[in-house]
Formats: C-alpha cells, sequence, structure tokens
C-alpha cells in the first residue's frame, strides 16, 4: 500500500508545470495612427491568446504632452507576428477626475449619444458633453444636442477614421460645435467624452498629407544674354540724338503770352483792402459851471 501511495505521488509531480516559466513576452505595438510606437509588454503561453487583448494607454505616453494625460487610449490586439502583437484602435475615453473639474454646482451638462459613418465606412458611436455657466431648459438642452448630431455627422462623413479621431483627440470637433452652439446658448465648454469603435473601415483611403514646404533657393542674377548686351543703353541712345531734334523738342514747350501794358497795371496795383465800419460810441461828457463864490467887500 506504502508503494502504490508514493507512485501516485510521483505521478502527480510530474504532470505539474510551472506555466511562469512556459510563457513568453510578446511586445504591444500601437496603431498606425501613433507610427507603430511600442506601448507595453505582456506574457502568454501562445500567441493565439493574444489575439483579443486590450490595452490601456494615456496620451501623454504616446505625444510626451502633458497636457493630454486625461485622455486614455483603447488598443486591442489583432494580429502577432513573432514577439511582436500590433494592435487597433478600440476607443478613447476622459478620466473621471478630469469630468468631475469641470462639473461644479449650479451649473447643467449636456450629454449625448451619436451612431456615425465615416468616409472609409467605419461606424463610431460618439459621446459629447457640453456644460453650461448657469442652469438651462430643456428645450435649450434639446438644441445643442441637435447641433451635435448635425455637426458630428458632417465631419465624419467628409473625413476618415484616423482623421476623424485625430481631430477628435486634438479638440478640433469640440471647438466646431462650440461655434454653433453659441447661436442659442453661450456654452461654456464642449468635449468628446468617449469614442467606440463598432465597424472597422471597409475602404482603404489614405489620408491627406499637408503639403511640404519647400526650400527657395536664393536667386542669383541673370546674366544678360548677348543680344540683350549688344543692344544700346538708353544713355547712349540720348546721346546719339542730332541736335536739330532736340532744338525742336525745346521749341514745342508753350510759352507764356506777352501781357499787354493795361494787365500789367493791373496785376501790379493790390487791391485795397475795404475796411469794416466801426461804429464808436462818444461818451457824452457833460459841462459843469462851478458858481464863484462872492465875498462882501
Amino acid at each position: 500500500m506504502i508503494c502504490m501511495a508514493k507512485a501516485r505521488a510521483r505521478t502527480t509531480t510530474r504532470k505539474v508545470k510551472d506555466r511562469w516559466k512556459a510563457k513568453n513576452w510578446y511586445q504591444i505595438l500601437a496603431p498606425s495612427l501613433f507610427n507603430n510606437v511600442p506601448v507595453a509588454e505582456t506574457l502568454a503561453e501562445n500567441p493565439d491568446s493574444l489575439i483579443g487583448r486590450v490595452t490601456e494607454v494615456s496620451l501623454q505616453d504616446l505625444t510626451n504632452d502633458f497636457r493630454k494625460s486625461h485622455i486614455k487610449l483603447l488598443f486591442t490586439v489583432d494580429k502577432v507576428e513573432q514577439n511582436t502583437a500590433h494592435t487597433q484602435l478600440k476607443g478613447h475615453v476622459l478620466t473621471s477626475d478630469y469630468l468631475r473639474r469641470m462639473i461644479r454646482r449650479r451649473k447643467s451638462r449636456v450629454d449625448g449619444v451619436f451612431d456615425t459613418q465615416t468616409r472609409d465606412g467605419a461606424l463610431l458611436r460618439v459621446k459629447p458633453f457640453a456644460i453650461a455657466e448657469k442652469r438651462i431648459q430643456s428645450s435649450q438642452k434639446k438644441l445643442i444636442r441637435n447641433v451635435m448630431n448635425e455637426v458630428i455627422s458632417k465631419e465624419a462623413n467628409t473625413k476618415t477614421l484616423n482623421a476623424f479621431i485625430r481631430d477628435c483627440l486634438d479638440g478640433k470637433i469640440g471647438s466646431e460645435i462650440y461655434k454653433h452652439c453659441k447661436i442659442y446658448y453661450p456654452v461654456k465648454r464642449i468635449e468628446i467624452n468617449k469614442t467606440e469603435i463598432i465597424r472597422l473601415p471597409t475602404v482603404i483611403i489614405e489620408d491627406e498629407k499637408p503639403p511640404e514646404k519647400i526650400k527657395e533657393e536664393p536667386s542669383k542674377p541673370k546674366e544678360p544674354s548677348k543680344e540683350e548686351s549688344e543692344l544700346p543703353s538708353e544713355e547712349e541712345l540720348i546721346e546719339e540724338k542730332p541736335q536739330e531734334e532736340q532744338l525742336k523738342e525745346e521749341k514745342k514747350v508753350p510759352v507764356e503770352e506777352e501781357l499787354t501794358a493795361e494787365d500789367r497795371e493791373t496785376v501790379e496795383k493790390p487791391k485795397k483792402k475795404t475796411k469794416a465800419k466801426t461804429t464808436v460810441k462818444k461818451k457824452s461828457i457833460r459841462k459843469t459851471t462851478t458858481k464863484k463864490k462872492v465875498t462882501p467887500e
């Protein structure tokens, strides 16, 4: 009996393996939108077990911009090659502490959920939100939601998935909604809270790259051609003119007509200035007669 128990114990110890030693390290790369930057590393027994795994990365880690630390990106692994795992963008979310800082008492928040389709056939679910400085009516909230839906659908239909996501992360979509919402109510801030990619693009369309500025070389002074150098200059042509032609040109200048003697007198005589009549009041002087006193002799 004792021998049988020892044999069973040996078989059980043989079957148990250390799973950590069997696993391998795989490097996870970001999608092409973020230039395939290495994001993280993970362990897995088989490469098939990695497919569908979701990783969460801050946008600050990819762009080295501390102002984008409140944006979290979600990547899903879709392909594994050797020890590298390629991912696709699943969406993005804003952190909860960032939202709490903006939402205060006596302010109203307007949320929206809209499904849009991009130019390359991708289906997106976009969740924007707006914050007003005061409490607003439900009719005003409805108008703001309608504006959000119009702007998001318009921007998505004219752009690819990568371009639309890039504008959402940079804040261009939020600023565009803010401009159109000003008509109905002065909203304080509008941002895209969350995006979810429901369907990947069905058509491959390359993003339009901005035109590169060509450096202009300093222009060199043009050397005069042989034909131009043979032609005489303007100064030489003037000198070659005969004196008779110059005299004719001088005669063409109009000469002032001689003035007659009567006209000269009228010109020489200055006009007399007419003085305005001034009325001066003469002071009335009263003659005072002094009576002489007669003394008796």
